[in-house]
């Protein structure tokens, strides 16, 4: 009987976890067409450090390897190599034109005394959509908002 740690044997202790006995002994085989693709994703993901599971996969079949892209997501899980995706969309730089802040010193004490507006973009599936927003600084109230397919130059 086999012990593990010295001390309980191993058909014991698969039985508390509720495994198999054969899972304490089974190795995974090492498979060379797998090394060979874990190097190949490893060389495109240094070369374009951007890319996805699914560019990756489709220049793996432009080099001519016949992959499935589930199994490219679990390579490169496993290596660490997904990269981040980018949510991010910048609109305006600071510092760039714009206006002063001419309320900076200004004490805001009542409603309707200052109002601000912004204009933002909302992503959908197939576009963008633009919402323009007045909003009262006091009471911080929306007073107006306009959506709209482009930015116009007014609101209506």
């Amino acid at each position: 009987m086999r012990k593990l740690c010295g001390e309980y044997p191993v058909g014991l202790i698969c039985r508390v976890l509720g495994l198999p006995r054969s899972s304490f002994y089974y190795r995974q085989k090492e498979n060379p067409q797998e090394l060979e693709l874990i190097d190949q994703i490893e060389s495109i993901a240094a070369e374009y450090p951007r890319y996805g599971y699914r560019r990756i996969t489709a220049e793996l079949r432009r080099r001519g390897y016949h992959v499935n892209h589930r199994k490219v997501l679990r390579i490169m899980g496993q290596n660490n190599l997904l990269v981040q995706v980018k949510r991010f969309c910048r609109t305006t730089v600071p510092g760039e034109g714009g206006y002063p802040n001419l309320i900076r010193d200004l004490v805001i004490d009542r409603p309707n005394q200052v109002w601000c507006g912004d204009i933002t973009y909302i992503r959908l599936g197939n576009g963008f959509v633009y919402l323009a927003v007045l909003m009262d600084v006091y009471t911080r109230a929306i007073r107006g908002w306009e959506l709209s397919q482009g930015l116009m130059r007014s609101l209506p």
